[in-house]
């Protein structure tokens, strides 16, 4: 099988000598004329990290915060207009949606490509640990397209057929089918990859099949996956400021570098103002509700959200207009959460776990509705512009009463022109 890279062939980072692990992240080109070697393997691993994490573009970081009422646009005037904003980006034609489905897809083809060029080299630990990763990315795209759009195209392979969308629950299942191979294959965090989380491992395929399965209503699966990312030995909750500030720390289980030489990721320039130390065009700001639900006790306030000359500014991503900042993809402080979640009041004790590393008091109740509004809350401050907030009220049912928008905006859009291109698409009800 000759080894074909199209037009998406990937640039990768220069490659320094590393033994157990590779470079971030080595740049090199692979011949579309040349058959797929081992060391070619290695290469092109890198150009997924890269496609996976920029194709999507830097709203998809964002959507959920979007969407889920916490952010609006700084032209607003008062924060108010929410719905409106809300609308105004899900709708078929707008940029938002379109740019998601297209960069997912596009980087679902380097995933595709690189795992079908797999199948032809020999069984060896370190080409198996590529195909543990290269399922975990698959599972990653597919777990963002189906919280987004419900069910989506299931492409095993490139095609250029015309697909129909399958149904959520069968994109959730090959999710998981992903993801326990990811989970077998994937190199170990702490013995392979000396605990660095910038790169893919087991344990970040076992925090995705978590949230996976707590977007499913898997209650006692999730919590039980959670514990035990919980219980390794290696991870514990940390300062707040080191997860996002470049520190080495405890609770990040993986995360996109995202360097500046490599990335086109740079979410500090819509958040700052231009007269902001760190510079930016100030797009989006946190609306009032968002700047209130941090008390003064709270570890994670000053790093999330701050005030510079009157306006409201988002502070977890620092590097400004010249830098880009990490791309948190899982950590342990969401593993306390989902945990808490599934077990139920059970879980009580992990909630107060984690509200008490973060400065706050511990909380109290006997009714599982409230215990719910309570984790709710609580992911709602921990995750604050991470990209869940949206997710959370549609998968609990609450975003049409907490948000008020309308019940078609719990999905978004099959972009138009998407629709245009393939006749087999159906749109979302209620566009």
């Amino acid at each position: 099988m000759k080894f074909n890279l199209s037009i998406f062939l990937l640039a990768l980072l220069l490659a320094t000598s590393c033994s157990n692990q590779l470079d971030l992240y080595p740049r090199s080109a692979v011949s579309s004329e040349s058959e797929l070697t081992e060391e070619d393997a290695q290469s092109f691993l890198m150009g997924i990290y890269q496609s996976v994490q920029n194709d999507p573009g830097r709203e998809s970081f964002i959507m959920g915060d979007l969407l889920g009422g916490d952010l609006n646009s700084a032209s607003s005037v008062n924060g108010g207009g929410t719905n409106a904003f809300i609308s105004n980006i899900l709708r078929p034609e707008h940029s938002y949606p379109k740019n998601i489905w297209i960069g997912y897809y596009e980087a679902l083809y380097q995933v595709n490509t690189l795992i079908e060029s797999l199948k032809n080299l020999s069984e060896s630990p370190e080409l198996n640990q590529i195909r543990g990763v290269s399922h975990y990315f698959r599972a990653y795209i597919y777990y963002n397209l189906v919280s987004k759009y419900g069910g989506v195209p299931i492409q095993r392979e490139n095609t250029m057929e015309k697909l129909a969308r399958n149904t959520a629950e069968e994109v959730y299942a090959f999710i998981e089918e992903d993801l326990e191979y990811a989970i077998q294959h994937a190199p170990d965090f702490s013995a392979d990859l000396g605990g660095d989380y910038h790169y893919v491992s087991k344990d970040a395929a076992m925090a995705m099949m978590a949230r996976t399965k707590l977007m499913q209503g898997k209650k006692a699966e999730a919590a039980a996956l959670a514990e035990e990312l919980i219980a390794k030995p290696y991870f514990e909750l940390d300062s707040f400021e080191k997860i996002f500030r470049r520190q080495a720390n405890s609770e990040l289980i993986f995360a996109f570098v995202n360097l500046t030489i490599e990335s086109s990721i740079n979410l500090s320039t819509w958040f700052y103002t231009y007269a902001h130390p760190q510079s930016g065009s100030y797009v989006f700001k946190p609306n009032p509700w968002a700047m209130e639900m941090f008390t003064a006790s709270d570890k994670r306030s000053s790093i999330s959200v701050d005030t510079y000359e009157g306006l409201d500014v988002v502070n977890k991503y620092p590097s400004g207009q010249t830098g880009t900042d990490p791309l948190n993809v899982s950590r342990i402080a969401e593993m306390y959460l989902i945990s808490a979640e599934g077990q139920g009041l059970a879980g009580l004790n992990r909630l107060n776990e984690l509200r008490t590393a973060r400065g706050l008091a511990p909380v109290f109740t006997s009714s599982e509705q409230q215990y719910l509004d309570l984790i709710l809350e609580e992911r709602r401050r921990e995750l604050f512009a991470e990209g869940f907030r949206w997710v959370d009220l549609v998968r609990t049912g609450k975003a049409v009463q907490d948000i008020g928008i309308q019940e078609r905006e719990t999905l978004l859009p099959i972009p138009e022109t998407e629709l245009m291109l393939n006749e087999k698409l159906v749109q979302n009800p209620g566009y």
